[in-house]
């Protein structure tokens, strides 16, 4: 049976018919959904972890247990969990292990653009890249074959077109494997340097039998059509490899890493052109040029930016791009911005009217940097808020009166709380502000420790945030509400007043969760508007102005009250303020 499916569904798929017992993630764009669909296999132990660091090693330690395990995580979330990934090449599995990990070429959810295939070159793992759906489930199984057959992790590398993209998948019956029998073994888990210097030699020699493998494996495959043309390419680069050279032979790469050298070279002397297609770094192309195989044509045609296309590779190869169509007036830009009754709207529009030094973070609320709010300086990583504004601070403390960080709740749990921790021993005066909105928002609502509810939605502890804050040594922690800009404004003062780090919740959920319900909408009287457009500092799409009037649309209006809160002349109306 085939099924048309998501290639995070379908990577799930391969999870549930390769006898995969334990999926341990954090959320990430493009990642998410291939944990949310896991946890619908009953057979499939699934759950978020605080971090991509813990999730890596919650999946070695089943992996050691005798299960069959994955983890999953977008491109940064793999520099998070680099240290247990690096140190469990070393170790190896007991049963099979693989790490997804999801690019994210465009930047369409992201901070950075960063090419995954160079962590498998340093830390000297295997690296299988589908380029569909079908071949998703395929791989994943593949992976889990090769992690046992050579003792390694097996990374899988996807990206934001096959991550979220649809093909056919055919499903296959799941394949029950008991739990193989763990064995203790010190020499081999134990990544003392007496160990560990003993392990690296058994990993070298495993990338030379990989890179054998390699040669042979039908995971790589030459496609051979006119000799005209070759090009070698791998991932989503090869369906439109296909699409604009229907007449070329193409070579592709299924297994990245490592490399095959003899197979490429044999290809290579069949055309008379060669060239690659690969989105981000040349990591194929240098590999080429390394073993003195000729490339015609790489990074130079293709660039090392963004995403790839047919549109691109036909303007690169001075191919004719046909004929497209407009549609009479432009449409007009349309850039993100926080929903009508964000719970950040109302802290935003405080920290810009105060104008604060505001060191962000990752999460919804990084949209407090669009205008009209232009609330925030500096948004690095997860975690970096609170260890910047503790820098900052430190070698500016006149400036500690007028800077704060910025965190959400799950990103609290995630990197936040050591941040805390560092404040408080190291005598710190930071004020940060916890965004709690009862939820990783972001990423399309999944739990956290701060929720009360695990992946499949069972009631489990929910860690208070304030809890934490005093248990790591913060002595002033106070909760707020975001639409009380008034009250926000109060706390602000208070804390930034004092000479000692404070740590303010800002606690409210946010408006798209299903158990929270709007509010009437408000409306505009007219003859009391005067027209000064205080209302529209708050940035909401629900507020406009036209005739030198605000308006407020009614369909998108959920009556939280800032826009009242905001104008001097009681020009809203609707409710009781």
């Amino acid at each position: 049976m085939k099924k048309l499916m998501l290639g995070n569904a379908a990577v799930a798929r391969g999870l549930y018919e390769a006898g995969c017992r334990f999926v341990s993630a954090y959320p990430g764009t493009p990642s998410t959904e291939i944990t949310e669909q896991a946890v619908n296999y009953e057979e499939i132990y699934a759950e978020w972890a605080p971090n991509e660091k813990v999730a890596m090693e919650s999946a070695l330690g089943a992996s050691l247990a005798g299960a069959r395990s994955f983890c999953a995580m977008k491109h940064v979330g793999l520099n998070v969990a680099a240290d247990p990934l690096f140190t469990a090449s070393y170790t190896g599995v007991n049963a099979g292990l693989v790490v997804a990990v999801a690019d994210d070429p465009g930047m369409h959810s992201s901070q950075n653009e960063q090419d995954s295939r160079h962590y498998a070159i340093a830390a000297k793992l295997p690296m299988v890249e589908p380029s569909d759906s079908q071949e998703c489930r395929d791989f994943v199984k593949i992976a889990f074959k090769l992690s046992e057959q050579f003792d390694t992790p097996v990374l899988l590398r996807t990206c934001t077109r096959v991550a979220h993209s649809q093909s056919l998948t055919e499903l296959l019956p799941r394949q029950e494997l008991p739990l193989k029998e763990y064995e203790k073994n010190g020499p081999k888990y134990i990544a003392a340097p007496a160990n560990a210097v003993r392990r690296h030699v058994v990993v070298e020699e495993r990338m030379k039998a990989l890179a054998q493998f390699a040669e042979t494996t039908g995971l790589n495959r030459a496609e051979m059509a006119g000799t005209a043309l070759g090009v070698v390419t791998s991932g989503t680069s090869y369906l439109y490899v296909k699409e604009v050279l229907p007449e070329a032979s193409v070579f592709k790469l299924g297994l990245v890493n490592p490399l095959p050298v003899e197979a490429l070279r044999a290809f290579s002397e069949k055309v008379d052109r060669l060239i690659v297609v690969e989105e981000l770094d040349g990591v194929i192309e240098t590999h080429l040029r390394s073993h003195g195989i000729r490339v015609d044509g790489g990074k130079d045609l293709f660039g090392p930016l963004g995403e790839l296309s047919q549109g691109r590779l036909r303007a690169a190869l001075g191919l004719e791009t046909p004929e497209s169509h407009a549609y009479g007036e432009p449409i007009p830009g349309r850039p993100p911005v926080l929903c009508p009754g964000c719970p950040h709207r109302g802290l935003f529009t405080v920290l810009s009217k105060l104008k604060l030094t505001v060191l962000g973070d990752i999460g919804c609320y990084t949209l407090g940097t669009a205008a009209p709010l232009n609330a925030l300086d500096s948004v690095v990583c997860m975690g970096a808020s609170i260890g910047m504004a503790h820098g900052f601070t430190t070698v500016r403390p006149e400036k500690a009166a007028s800077t704060v960080a910025v965190i959400g709740d799950s990103t609290f749990m995630h990197s936040g709380m050591t941040g805390i921790v560092n404040v408080a021993y190291n005598k710190g005066i930071s004020t940060v502000l916890v965004l709690d909105n009862a939820i990783t928002g972001m990423t399309g609502h999944q739990q956290n420790p701060t929720t009360g509810l695990t992946l499949r939605q069972q009631p489990t502890v929910a860690i208070r945030i304030e809890d934490v804050c005093r248990a790591a040594g913060i002595s002033r922690v106070r909760v707020v509400d975001p639409q009380d800009m008034a009250g926000v404004e109060t706390a602000l003062r208070e804390e930034l007043a004092v000479a000692e780090p404070s740590v303010i919740i800002v606690r409210r959920p946010c408006m798209l969760l299903k158990y929270v319900k709007a509010r009437p909408p408000l409306r505009v009287n007219p003859d009391k508007c005067r027209g000064c457009k205080s209302c529209m500092k708050i940035g909401c799409p629900a507020v406009s102005f036209a005739d030198k009037k605000a308006k407020i649309d009614p369909s998108i209006c959920v009556g939280c009250g800032l826009c009242a809160q905001m104008c001097k002349f009681d020009a809203f109306e609707g409710r009781e303020a």
